[in-house]
């Protein structure tokens, strides 16, 4: 595990690991020029356990259950709750056929303030609908909590159904950082 490391030195972290720069389709369908490739810092251990420890005092008060959003927030979700103690849920895109055919699994979100945890948001497209499913379930939901918010509407979405979006970075934050990995015709290069 790595020393405690203050946000504008994890912003560095993340940026210089998983800032890439070329062109990229986006699950929102727009193009970009620049990607984080979010499971650079999910799949480090000890950069995602600084993750969760920077996310941990973004938790609004009163929450009872942290809600990780399939898959990238499952991840995000887990290192969170380590630093919380909060009980975590993990939310299925769509249930499951088969077994307990369940759509958040873990925590029980009936009757709970959920905290939404995603680890980017670029339109929100996602965390409404993941939102509404919750809802339908019972839970409690008024804000999100994401790693990286990249700044194209996403907060908007969210607040058009009664979600506040909390983001441990912006684009912005990131940018500056240095390092970045440029995508050329398949190849990585440096």
């Amino acid at each position: 595990m790595m020393a405690t490391v203050t946000n504008a030195q994890l912003a560095h972290q993340i940026a210089d690991r998983c800032r890439l720069t070329g062109r990229f389709v986006l699950r929102s369908g727009r193009e970009a020029t620049e990607y984080f490739d979010k499971y650079q810092f999910e799949a480090d251990p000890a950069l995602l356990d600084e993750v969760g420890a920077a996310l941990a005092p973004l938790v609004p008060a009163g929450t009872e259950v942290l809600a990780g959003l399939e898959m990238g927030g499952i991840a995000v979700v887990a290192a969170l709750g380590r630093h919380t103690g909060l009980p975590c849920a993990f939310v299925r895109k769509k249930a499951k056929e088969y077994g307990t055919a369940r759509l958040a699994e873990g925590a029980d979100v009936e009757g709970r303030r959920v905290l939404v945890v995603e680890d980017v948001v670029t339109s929100g497209g996602q965390v409404v609908l993941s939102t509404q499913d919750l809802r339908a379930l019972g839970a409690h939901v008024e804000h999100a909590l994401c790693v990286i918010d990249r700044e194209e509407g996403g907060a908007q979405a969210l607040a058009d159904v009664n979600l506040t979006l909390h983001a441990l970075f912006r684009r912005r934050d990131l940018q500056a950082g240095e390092g970045s990995v440029q995508k050329d015709a398949g190849r990585t290069m440096l």
